[in-house]
C-alpha cells in the first residue's frame, strides 16, 4: 500500500528516512500485542486494529477483576512468608564489663531461630524465650532471635533457601558461632543449613542433652544420660568422603585395589554404629542394674505404710526451694533449668505425727525429647508410686497453662493421672491480683505459695495432710513393755490418739493400717 492510498483508509502514516538497513528492536523487549498492531498498521488494516483494541481492552478489564478479589490475601501471604520477625530482649549479655569479658573467653554466642504456623505469636515467642534459657543454663549467651511464619518447616533449610541466606547474612554481622533451631531438625536440615551459614547448627533437643550431661551427679544419671545422648546421635552420623571408608572385603583385585587392601568390608560409619549400638546395650543393663536397689527401698515404704508426695512440675518452677522450705533441709537451689536431676528422698511429718516422704524430681519442659523420657523411666516411676502428686507451677511465668498442660501429659505417660494432684502456684511475691485471678480462674482449688518469703507454707502443709492417705481402723491394745518397737511403729506409722503405762503395758488408743492390725491382733482388748 503506497502512501496516498494509507492516508485514503484513514491511518496516520509519517514520513521516515529510507536507508539501506532495517531498524531492528531486541525480541524480548516488544510485547506480543504491540508487534501484531504495528504489524497491522504496516498492512493497513483499520479495521484489524480497532477489533485487537477493544479485545484487548475487554480482556483486561477481565483480569483486573479476578486479580483485584485475591490481592489482600496475595499480599497478606507474600508478606508473611517475605518476613522474618525479630524476638527482642533475648540478650543474656551482662552488664559487667569483667563479668562479660570473661564469659566471652568461654561462652559460645548463639542465633535462635523459629518456625511456627498454627501457635500464635505471643506463644511462639514465649517458645523463644524458653529455649533461650535453655541455651543460657547450657553455657551460651545469646545474641539474637528470629522467628518465620509459614504453613510447615522447610525440608532442606528448615527456613527457605532465601531466608536461609537472610540469617547467614546475621551470623556474619553479629560474630555467631552456633545456630539453635527451636524444633527437632532432621539431620538433613541441619547439614543443608550448615552449609548455608557456615557456622555449627543445632536443634532444642541437642541443648538440652548437653544440659542434662552438665547437671547428672549419679551414676544412675550420667548412664540414663549418656543412653539418651547416644540415641539421639545415631541417625545423626555424617560421613567425610573416602577417607572415611574401610569397605574393601572379598576378592577385589578385578577392581584394581590390588594386594594388601583385602579388609573386613565394615565402613568407618559402620563401625561406629556397631560401638554405639555396643554402648546403649552396656547402659541400658547398667541402668536395669540400678533398679532392683530403687524397688527395694520403695517396697520397704510400701511396707512400711509410708505414704510419698511427689513433687512434680516445669523446670525451675521453684521445686526444690519448696521443698527445703517444707522440710527444713538445704537441696540444691540454682536459678537454672534441670537443676535436679537426681530424685531426693526427704522424710517429713504430719501435723498429727504421721510420717511421710517427699520425692523431689526432675523437671518438665516443652517438648521434652523422647529419648529423655525413655531414659528417665526410672525417676517419672516415683511419680506413678505417689500417694499424692504436688504440681508445682510457676505463677509467674508468661503462659503457666502451658507449663500446666506439659506437666500433665508427662503424668499421663507414666500412667499417674488417677492419682490425687495438689495443685501451688508458686513465686507468689511476684504476682499482683489481676495474675493471681487468671490463676484462680485455671486451677480454683490451687494454693498460693512463694518459697522466698514463706507465704502460704503453713496452708500448703495442711492441705498435702488433708491429702494423705489416713489410718481408718480404730483399736485399743495393751502392748507388753518388753515390745516398745510395736509402741514406736505405732507412733511411727500410724495415727494415736491416746496412751496409757498400765501394770500389764502401755495401753494404746489410735487408727491404724490394716499392715499395723496384723501385728497387734494379740494385744487387741
Amino acid at each position: 500500500m503506497t502512501k496516498r492510498s494509507a492516508e485514503d483508509a484513514g491511518l496516520a502514516v509519517e514520513d521516515a528516512p529510507v536507508t539501506g538497513e532495517r531498524e531492528t528492536t531486541p525480541a524480548d523487549s516488544v510485547d506480543p500485542l504491540d508487534r501484531v498492531l504495528a504489524r497491522a498498521r504496516a498492512t493497513g488494516s483499520a479495521t484489524v486494529i480497532r477489533d485487537l483494541t477493544s479485545g484487548a481492552q475487554a480482556l483486561g478489564d477481565a483480569a483486573h477483576d479476578e486479580l483485584g478479589a485475591n490481592l489482600d490475601a496475595i499480599r497478606m501471604e507474600r508478606e508473611d512468608r517475605a518476613s522474618l520477625k525479630r524476638v527482642v530482649g533475648l540478650s543474656t549479655e551482662l552488664e559487667d564489663v569483667t563479668e562479660v569479658e570473661y564469659r566471652q573467653l568461654r561462652l559460645e554466642n548463639v542465633v535462635l531461630i523459629g518456625v511456627y504456623s498454627q501457635r500464635t505469636t505471643d506463644d511462639a515467642e514465649n517458645s523463644l524465650r524458653e529455649l533461650s534459657a535453655l541455651a543460657e543454663t547450657a553455657g551460651a549467651r545469646v545474641l539474637d532471635g528470629l522467628l518465620q511464619r509459614r504453613a510447615n518447616p522447610d525440608p532442606a533449610t528448615y527456613l527457605g533457601k532465601g531466608k536461609a541466606q537472610e540469617l547467614a547474612e546475621l551470623v556474619a554481622a553479629v560474630g555467631a558461632d552456633t545456630v539453635i533451631a527451636d524444633t527437632e531438625l532432621a539431620p538433613s536440615q541441619r547439614r543443608a543449613l550448615e552449609d548455608v551459614v557456615k557456622v555449627k547448627v543445632i536443634d532444642r533437643t541437642a541443648v538440652i542433652l548437653d544440659i542434662f550431661s552438665q547437671h547428672a551427679k549419679s551414676r544412675e544419671g550420667k548412664a540414663q544420660v549418656e543412653l539418651a545422648q547416644l540415641q539421639y546421635l545415631l541417625p545423626r552420623l555424617r560421613g567425610w568422603g573416602e577417607s572415611m571408608s574401610r569397605q574393601a572385603g572379598g576378592q577385589v583385585g578385578s577392581a584394581g585395589a590390588g594386594m594388601g587392601s583385602r579388609g573386613p568390608g565394615e565402613t568407618k560409619m559402620e563401625l561406629d554404629r556397631r560401638k554405639i549400638h555396643t554402648r546403649m546395650s552396656k547402659l541400658r543393663k547398667q541402668i536395669a542394674g540400678f533398679a532392683p536397689a530403687r524397688e527395694a527401698k520403695r517396697a520397704n515404704r510400701k511396707r512400711g505404710e509410708v505414704p510419698s508426695v511427689a513433687i512434680a512440675g516445669y523446670t525451675n518452677a521453684g521445686k526444690s526451694s519448696l521443698l527445703n522450705r517444707l522440710t527444713g533441709t538445704q537441696e540444691l537451689v540454682q536459678n537454672q533449668l534441670f537443676a535436679t536431676l537426681d530424685t531426693a528422698i526427704r522424710h517429713a511429718e504430719t501435723a498429727d505425727g504421721r510420717t511421710f516422704t517427699y520425692a523431689d524430681t526432675v523437671g518438665f519442659v516443652r517438648n521434652l525429647p523422647h529419648q529423655l523420657v525413655e531414659a528417665f523411666r526410672s525417676t517419672f516411676e516415683e511419680v506413678g508410686d505417689a500417694s499424692v502428686i504436688l504440681h508445682i507451677v510457676d505463677g509467674s511465668h508468661p503462659d503457666p497453662e502451658a507449663q500446666l498442660r506439659t506437666v500433665r501429659d508427662v503424668i499421663s505417660e507414666v500412667d499417674a493421672q488417677d492419682i490425687p494432684e495438689l495443685v501451688a502456684f508458686n513465686k507468689a511475691d511476684l504476682l499482683d491480683d489481676s495474675q493471681r485471678l487468671v490463676l484462680h480462674g485455671l486451677v480454683p482449688d490451687a494454693v498460693f505459695v512463694s518459697a522466698r518469703t514463706g507465704e502460704g507454707i503453713e496452708e500448703l502443709q495442711r492441705r498435702i495432710d488433708a491429702a494423705l492417705p489416713v489410718p481408718d481402723r480404730e483399736v485399743t491394745v495393751i502392748v507388753p513393755y518388753n515390745r516398745g518397737d510395736l509402741v514406736a511403729e505405732l507412733h511411727e506409722r500410724n495415727r494415736v490418739l491416746e496412751t496409757e503405762y498400765v501394770e500389764a503395758g502401755t495401753r494404746v488408743r489410735a487408727y491404724i493400717t490394716a499392715e499395723m492390725a496384723s501385728k497387734i491382733e494379740p494385744y487387741l482388748i
